[in-house]
């Protein structure tokens, strides 16, 4: 399997290498990236209508450390776009049986089918990343699995899968602000596991592993490309903004539609509202105080 020429895959990226060496990177104002979020999202919109119409098949594929910025990026990408052809997949530990099928296995099942759009929140890089680290999977089931991957991508495109990677890069001081937030909201507390936090001090595993991985599987059929996320604003739009120009979609007008006009009622008469059962109007008391 041939490499990308002139790319040193190993290498970290800035924000992997000394954050304190590193500038801290400039926020986005909110106006403006609400203003160029609300743009690119009406893109997608449009390059999903393309993928519908042509019958063509998207895997996008997001990794990166813990608390990286991943779901937030998927979040805003599926915002708008029609759930029938677009979806997430974010597995669970494998079951025991799944464990004793061929490790690409659970994840083919969850590929997309023509006009569809998927988005995997961690993938079949699980094994290069925290299982590896993690000693969850065997050295030869590791070594196997960095010969396999580049082999089973070359399928999915030859057979017409347009597969794009994400690689979201977080500095280590970022990342643990992350969590602590995380820590004290009642509403985020479910993103942060104990293998999270073992994050932090097994962060140079995960960098080792992370340059093998790249090393391994940075092919011409499906290079990763690498998000630099300390600024969340900034990687979400330069994710979005990214892959609308990795997929060669053209703009689709909608079907044209006529809404009618509301006949006037002729001898239907709604029946008396005490009659059913309604939600109590909690919302009513909030604006009473």
């Amino acid at each position: 399997m041939s490499k990308t020429k002139g790319k040193k895959s190993g290498t970290q990226g800035p924000a992997e290498q000394d954050p304190k060496l590193q500038a801290p990177p400039k926020r986005v104002p909110k106006k403006p990236y609400e203003s160029e979020l609300e743009r690119l999202q009406v893109e997608l919109v449009t390059m999903q209508r393309w993928v519908v119409d042509t019958g063509a098949r998207l895997v996008v594929i997001f990794e990166g450390r813990d608390a990286a910025g991943k779901g937030g990026a998927i979040k805003r990408i599926m915002q708008y776009l029609n759930p029938r052809s677009a979806r997430v997949v974010a597995l669970p530990t494998p079951s025991e049986r799944e464990k004793g099928q061929w490790y690409f296995q659970r994840y083919v099942e969850h590929l997309p089918t023509k006009g569809e759009i998927v988005l995997m929140d961690r993938s079949w890089y699980n094994r290069a990343g925290v299982e590896r680290v993690m000693e969850y999977c065997t050295a030869e089931q590791y070594q196997l699995f960095l010969q396999q991957a580049p082999l089973f991508e070359k399928m999915l495109v030859d057979d017409g899968i347009i597969l794009i990677k994400y690689w979201f890069s977080v500095s280590d001081d970022v990342q643990e602000q992350r969590f602590h937030s995380r820590l004290g909201d009642p509403m985020r507390r479910w993103k942060l596991s104990d293998t999270d936090v073992l994050s932090i001090s097994r962060w140079e595993d995960y960098s080792r592993a992370k340059d093998a991985m790249f090393e391994a599987t940075d092919t011409v059929d499906a290079p990763w490309w690498t998000i630099e996320s300390d600024d969340k604003r900034s990687s979400r739009l330069n994710a979005i903004n990214h892959l609308l120009s990795q997929v060669p979609y053209e703009h689709r007008d909608p079907d044209e539609i006529q809404i009618p006009a509301r006949p006037k009622s002729s001898d239907y008469e709604r029946p008396a509202k005490e009659l059913h059962k309604h939600v109590p109007d909690h919302a009513g008391s909030l604006a009473e105080k």
